[in-house]
């Protein structure tokens, strides 16, 4: 039997290593209970005035008084809650700290985060399937990650599609082709069909066709179009993006942060490049990764990391043959694909936008 050697020889690295893995495992804490708050009702029941005792928000959220005054309390020892002073456990009020409710509520604002606890649940269910995926160099689908990380994707993404119609306003090429009379553009892995949206209720006379191959995205996707009243202008197809150039020509074609999940990103810039008319627009949205690989990187370029190994590569590589591109598509990586597909080149046409940068493909 084989052993293994551990040689102590820096006690500062090893303290400070385990208080960072300590941390980790408190916010691990952290993030499961907000997924626990949020989808029992607790938070939106706390948002108003006054607070809740652990009885009051059972009763109001039909949950158990005993399991919600536990998570109360883990709340206020995290100093997501306010406790108010009580003699008796029973009679304390909890209400939201500051900044909370923005964080955890507000669907449309950029510092909407709560879709963070829903994907890592999601993944945390999945963690069987991973190790085996890790192991045979197989892949976890989106589907099979399913609802909370899928709806939590397109709930992370919304507010930031809704901001799309005024960073493209600063962009004369791209609200040049948009305001063409009888203009039709194609969104390539439309997901919930936000993006779709907002440009059309941006643009009065544009035409959106949506391609995505997961069925209940699509299924969302179109009800969100009806719902915002723009159905009868924006089409989503349960279809390959691949196979764009099928509905005929575009002004222009979008992929927003969704080409480095794709498993066959060539063929999908060679539908674009085939898709696209003589005098249109082919933009991608994806990640601001950096240019090359650097230890030590940023809280960006980690987060990069974490969702491309729990999520976006597992799921790229869930759909074989795959380029297996992960979350973290540097520039290069996106010109060689560019360059496969038959365009020149990139440009860069905004450098950063929250998490993401916008390229035309030339």
């Amino acid at each position: 039997m084989s052993t293994t050697t551990i040689t102590r020889t820096d006690p500062e690295a090893t303290a400070a290593f385990a208080d960072r893995l300590m941390g980790a495992t408190l916010g691990w804490f952290d993030l499961m209970a907000v997924h626990l708050g949020s989808q029992l009702g607790w938070y939106a029941a706390l948002s108003q005035p006054g607070g809740l005792t652990a009885a009051q928000l059972a009763a109001r959220t039909r949950t158990d008084a005993r399991y919600a005054r536990e998570w109360l309390e883990q709340q206020a020892a995290s100093g997501i809650l306010h406790a108010e002073d009580a003699a008796e456990h029973a009679g304390r009020r909890f209400l939201l700290a500051p900044g909370v409710e923005e964080v955890l509520l507000d669907r449309g604002s950029l510092s909407y985060l709560e879709p963070l606890a829903r994907i890592a649940a999601a993944v945390s269910g999945q963690v069987d399937a991973l190790l085996d995926a890790y192991r045979t160099g197989g892949g976890v689908s989106w589907e099979q990650l399913g609802r909370h990380a899928r709806e939590a994707q397109a709930d992370m993404n919304r507010p930031w599609f809704e901001q799309l119609p005024s960073l493209f306003a600063g962009i004369e090429r791209i609200d040049d082709v948009l305001r063409r009379p009888g203009a039709r553009i194609a969104d390539f892995g439309s997901g919930g069909g936000w993006s779709s949206i907002a440009l059309a209720q941006a643009y009065p006379q544009l035409r959106v066709v949506g391609f995505d191959i997961d069925e209940a995205s699509v299924e969302a996707a179109r009800r969100n179009a009806a719902e915002a009243g723009v159905g009868d202008r924006v089409e989503f197809l349960l279809s390959d993006a691949a196979l764009a150039a099928s509905q005929g020509l575009f002004d222009a074609v979008f992929a927003f942060e969704c080409l480095h999940d794709m498993p066959h990103p060539v063929a999908v810039l060679a539908a674009a490049r085939e898709a696209v008319r003589d005098d249109g627009i082919v933009v991608i949205m994806d990640e601001a990764a950096e240019e090359r690989f650097a230890p030590q990187a940023s809280e960006l370029e980690r987060l990069l990391y974490g969702f491309s190994i729990f999520v976006c590569l597992p799921d790229g590589l869930s759909h074989q043959p795959s380029a297996g591109t992960g979350t973290v598509m540097r520039p290069d990586t996106l010109r060689g694909y560019a360059r496969s597909a038959g365009w020149s080149d990139i440009r860069v046409l905004v450098p950063e936008f929250g998490l993401w940068r916008f390229y035309e493909i030339v």
